[in-house]
């Protein structure tokens, strides 16, 4: 039930400098205060609102626990839009447990997942948007991945959307308008202002739409096939560049027989490497298996290292596996092994990204490689903002939108009177309201709040 009391831990589970744990909804200072004693001898809620007060934690025995700093936020001016409070304690699991202990005592329910996330959107503190963008900020492993999170989080995308919003609801309730009240002194419903009007309508979509790219980029990183021969190195390549023993490196061809995972940071970034079974025509059932996930992750990739052993000469394999690359993603050749002699010389003209010398057992060369990946996949400086797709669900809503501004648009240009074609309209502000929340359905509230963490 909404305003319900909850609680939960606010911080990572572990031992730390300091715990939180939060409280929400009505009589949230009242409840904190039963399991805190200021200093001073006043109740916590006497205090001044949003300022720190010294005290003693005390568990549902009534005894001392820990020496603690807490403070209260009176309703409309919270995270969640309802009264809250914090007891900031030391960053002890145990303290941290007594604490819940003491105001399950109290009344007070632990919190769901997104809980406090989802008051606050409910409650008109954040749109959908901005509420995505919470967790997004807290998953994010690059730098890019911040800003874009944190624009989001400021509003950057929703006023996007709005300023799109507000000029198709102008349409509509221009037409109305003319419609409802002829004899006032109103600005004729013309034919070209409504196409005027789509017309920039699909433009904003269209632009916004393809912003989805690299916000997938920002938010999920790419995915990177490394592949090649058997022992070329990919293996060695891949703990070079998650820096540490990831995958087993022997000097058996095929020792690897399965696709191994793992992320990583390059260029600026964020990559989703999986290393892949060395590619060969094998007997080996297993073997094979393997290979054919190796075909699959390379269908499935965005980029694709092709790993080669520049201290054996080439193949008709490099070749073809090559070719087979380019054709799939965007692809850069490894040169491995680089502090053994050269006897690999290429000649093959290929549609390649770039070629790294790089020795993968010293680490030589991953700078330069991490420039090509830079390269491959650039920062636009226009999407810096946070005003940018980064997930399917938002993508979809935009997607709907734009294909209903077009259906209308052709409408008006098969000569369809403009009454008409405001279905269209109405649907396309229909999936822009989904994407900010203004008009989303609970079940998909609630799919989006499940992945949340718990406290937040």
């Amino acid at each position: 039930m909404e305003g319900e009391l909850i609680v939960a831990i606010a911080t990572a589970p572990g031992r730390s400098g300091v715990g939180i744990v939060r409280l929400s909804g009505k009589g949230a200072a009242e409840r904190a205060g039963a399991v805190f004693r200021a200093m001073d001898g006043r109740a916590l809620g006497e205090h001044e609102p949003r300022k720190l007060v010294y005290g003693a934690l005390v568990d549902r025995e009534g005894r001392e626990a820990d020496r603690i700093l807490a403070f209260w936020s009176p309703a409309g001016s919270s995270y969640t839009g309802e009264e809250t409070a914090e007891l900031q304690c030391h960053g002890s699991p145990m303290v941290l447990t007594m604490a819940l202990e003491a105001l399950f005592a109290q009344g007070v329910r632990q919190a769901g997942p997104g809980e406090f996330t989802k008051r606050a959107f409910l409650n008109g503190r954040l749109d959908l948007a901005q509420a995505e963008a919470v967790m997004d900020l807290i998953d994010a492993e690059t730098p890019a991945g911040v800003r874009a999170a944190a624009g989001q989080l400021g509003g950057a995308l929703s006023r996007r959307v709005e300023g799109i919003y507000d000029a198709l609801v102008d349409v509509m309730a221009h037409f109305h308008a003319v419609l409802d009240y002829p004899e006032e002194d109103l600005d004729p419903f013309t034919v070209e202002t409504v196409r005027t009007a789509l017309g920039g309508a699909e433009g904003e979509l269209d632009a916004l739409l393809s912003t989805y790219s690299r916000g997938r980029v920002v938010r999920e990183g790419v995915p990177c096939a490394i592949v090649g021969r058997p022992n070329v190195g990919k293996s060695t390549l891949l703990n070079a560049l998650v820096g540490y023993e990831r995958a087993i490196v022997t000097d058996i061809p095929g020792t690897t027989r399965d696709t191994v995972e793992e992320k990583c940071v390059l260029g600026g970034v964020l990559l989703r490497l999986i290393d892949t079974a060395g590619l060969r025509e094998t007997g080996d059932p297993v073997e094979r298996l393997g290979v054919e996930r190796s075909r699959a992750a390379m269908e499935g990739a965005g980029l694709i290292f092709v790993v080669l052993d520049m201290s054996r000469p080439a193949t008709e394999e490099d070749v073809a596996l090559l070719r087979e690359a380019v054709s799939l993603a965007p692809t850069i050749i490894v040169e491995n092994k680089t502090d053994l002699p050269r006897l690999l010389e290429w000649t093959e003209e290929l549609d390649i990204t770039g070629a790294a010398p790089v020795s993968a057992k010293t680490g030589a060369g991953l700078e330069e490689l991490g420039e090509l990946v830079s390269a491959a996949f650039p920062q636009d400086p226009a999407e810096t903002g946070g005003d940018l797709l980064t997930n399917a669900r938002q993508a979809q809503a935009a997607e709907r939108a734009l294909e209903s501004v077009r259906r209308a648009g052709e409408a008006l240009g098969a000569g369809v009177t403009p009454d008409a074609l405001l279905t269209d309209v109405e649907e396309a502000l229909g999936a822009l309201g989904e994407l900010t929340g203004r008009s989303v359905r609970e079940d998909v509230t609630a799919r989006i709040f499940e992945r949340f963490c718990v406290g937040k």
